[in-house]
């Protein structure tokens, strides 16, 4: 791994966070000489953000942290037009009260995570890009601009060539995104000399069109550098569930579902969402690399309360808690009181309890069958689909639809644990 110069580009290293630079090197020692203004943006596609977000606002943080300036911009113009990045079909365009309703939420999602005060040196500025775009002449925009792009290269694009293959429409409205968000750059460069911009890989295409616009009509420094695609383990994108988007704004999305779901992610995401999603030290967060069993749950909950701290401030975390442990101490106390006549252990717990002997799981018992038989789901339909929501775990652990029950899911004191949402605990006994 490449030795930064710069303490911002070798904390982003270490956290997991480049992806794609136009020149790191330059880039390294640009930031190492003085602070630098980068930007990154969002467009008002709803009125609040959400995880999927997130990573460029903790990269943003990280850089700041580092004396570094945030140009956060809020897309009141570009969202009139669309975004085809991603995207299969057109989005549709929302009116003028709708993106202003929007804006006011998403600068309620940043403004936790980003220091906007302007007495300090950099202290980020937040900016609509609708005051500068709602200002421009068409066709002066076409001769000034137009000029240095051509079809051929856009046609390239990912976001461009995918409609096409797909023989989905593309029209020229969205067409025309990729040259606004060129002009985004070119406008933060002369106007607040930006000389970066931070995006999502899937972004990487329309930001090199705004670092070589640059480079054509400044000839000043600039860069682009993209964040990698964050996947759960299960490879979906960071950020989405069965429900829906993971949102951070406490009226969009309870300060207690946002912890769970930080608490109910994957034990083999923990020690790479701790790098990205919280301001843990990487020497901390090393301490927890090799846990396992119930030492895992452990750094599960301290990625959930650092990132929900975040979001929402340490004052929630204590309902959290006592909400949570109310719940638990309830269904998870597990004892046995003593063995029965056949010498199986008797078990005293609020949950269910459903017995089933060792040679059902020789003959293949499934997830399924267990979730019917604990009164989780009223038929094997609606079992499969609880599972295909991700909502169900054996010992922890997130399932599979096809997940048979094996004599390796036992655990002490002869059980398999069996969660079911957030709120349905269980336990199958194996008696030998």
């Amino acid at each position: 791994m490449t030795q930064f110069k710069s303490s911002a580009l070798q904390e982003l290293q270490d956290r997991g966070f480049i992806y794609q630079c136009t020149d790191l090197d330059a880039l390294d020692a640009a930031m190492v000489k003085q602070p630098i203004t980068f930007y990154c943006g969002y467009d008002a596609t709803a009125d609040s953000l959400h995880v999927g977000n997130l990573l460029t606002i903790m990269a943003a943080r990280v850089m700041q942290r580092h004396g570094h300036k945030p140009l956060m911009i809020v897309g009141g113009g570009t969202t009139k037009i669309g975004d085809p990045s991603g995207r299969s079909q057109e989005r549709n365009l929302l009116d003028t009260a709708q993106i202003d309703q929007h804006l006011t939420g998403i600068k309620k999602s940043l403004q936790p995570f980003i220091n906007f005060n302007q007495d300090t040196a950099n202290g980020a500025l937040l900016l609509n890009n609708d005051t500068w775009l709602q200002d421009l002449k068409y066709l002066d925009f076409l001769r000034t601009y137009g000029p240095h792009f051509t079809i051929n290269r856009l046609l390239t694009f990912d976001s461009v060539r995918t409609r096409l293959e797909r023989e989905s429409p593309l029209s020229f409205l969205e067409f025309n995104y990729i040259l606004i968000q060129a002009y985004d750059f070119l406008h933060l460069n002369r106007q607040y000399n930006c000389q970066l911009q931070i995006g999502g890989s899937d972004q990487w295409a329309n930001m090199l069109n705004g670092y070589e616009l640059i480079r054509k009509l400044e000839k000043s420094p600039s860069y682009a550098l993209t964040l990698p695609l964050i996947e759960n383990a299960d490879g979906q994108k960071m950020g989405k569930t069965a429900a829906g988007a993971v949102w951070i704004n406490g009226d969009k999305l309870s300060p207690l579902d946002y912890w769970q779901f930080w608490r109910n992610i994957a034990d083999q995401d923990v020690v790479k969402l701790l790098k990205l999603y919280t301001d843990l030290s990487v020497t901390e967060i090393s301490a927890y690399e090799n846990l396992s069993g119930a030492d895992i749950n452990k750094a599960k909950i301290l990625l959930a309360d650092h990132a929900t701290t975040l979001a929402h401030g340490s004052d929630v975390l204590a309902d959290i808690h006592a909400t949570v442990g109310s719940h638990f101490n309830k269904q998870e106390t597990l004892e046995v009181t003593g063995t029965d006549a056949a010498g199986h252990p008797i078990l005293k717990t609020a949950a269910p309890v459903v017995q089933i002997k060792a040679a059902d799981l020789s003959a293949g018992h499934t997830l399924i069958q267990a979730l019917t038989a604990l009164g989780f789901a009223k038929s094997n339909g609606e079992a499969r689909r609880l599972i295909q929501g991700g909502g169900c775990r054996v010992n922890d652990q997130k399932a599979r639809e096809d997940r048979s029950l094996t004599g390796d899911d036992i655990v002490s004191p002869g059980v398999i644990k069996i969660a079911a949402g957030k709120k349905k605990l269980g336990y199958l006994q194996v008696l030998t």
